[in-house]
């Protein structure tokens, strides 16, 4: 038996391959907890607190979802996150974008109409202070082809919601509280993550 011969000559391929493996699965591990790591980065230093799950009225008597809802010196902000690898083709009057990545093309609705719905949502509630949203997309995609209103990276979300002057942060953050917390009070269901805010007001 020729294979098991040369197995028994070579043992070392055998806990090479396992070493092999493991490495593999770490630097998977790694990548993911990176991205995960630089995404929690950027929305504590824009954000002093924030609501993760909220669901709170429409308009139309339903209910509508906001995956992060983030009180920053701007404002309110909603953030929804895109993790695509590849290049994004997409405009804001396109129904649908499309990704070509490696090894696969696919599509999906246009991301903004949705958004918009949010922030007409959340306004409907705090009304006088200013509300925004932003699809945030990870690193690993590239818009070749001009990049839709309300699509940023997450440096370009940060450069734009960021304030480095803490004095200031702290009055403005007071001021737009009350209108935050009638938000909190229209929620009906939140995850809120108030560690932002604890840590740096």
């Amino acid at each position: 038996m020729p294979e098991l011969s040369q197995l028994e000559s070579t043992p070392w391929l055998l806990p090479l391959g396992v070493v092999l493996s493991l490495l593999l699965i770490w630097l998977i591990y790694r990548y993911f907890q990176g991205r995960s790591s630089a995404l929690e980065r950027a929305l504590a230093t824009i954000s002093f607190e924030r609501i993760d799950g909220l669901i709170i009225p429409n308009a139309d008597d339903g209910e509508i979802q906001i995956d992060h809802l983030l009180l920053t010196t701007k404002g309110l902000l909603i953030v929804d996150i895109k993790d695509v690898q590849g290049i994004v083709f997409g405009s804001d009057k396109m129904q649908d974008w499309a990704v070509i990545s490696k090894d696969r093309r696919y599509t999906f609705s246009n991301p903004q109409p949705m958004l918009f719905d949010r922030i007409a949502a959340v306004r409907q509630i705090v009304r006088e202070v200013p509300v925004a949203g932003r699809i945030l997309f990870l690193e690993g995609a590239e818009f070749t082809k001009g990049v839709p209103g309300l699509v940023c990276t997450l440096e370009e979300l940060t450069d734009e919601f960021g304030e480095p002057d803490k004095k200031a942060a702290k009055f403005k953050i007071e001021a737009f509280r009350p209108h935050w917390d009638l938000v909190r009070k229209a929620a009906l269901t939140t995850e809120v993550n108030n560690t932002f805010g604890q840590q740096r007001l």
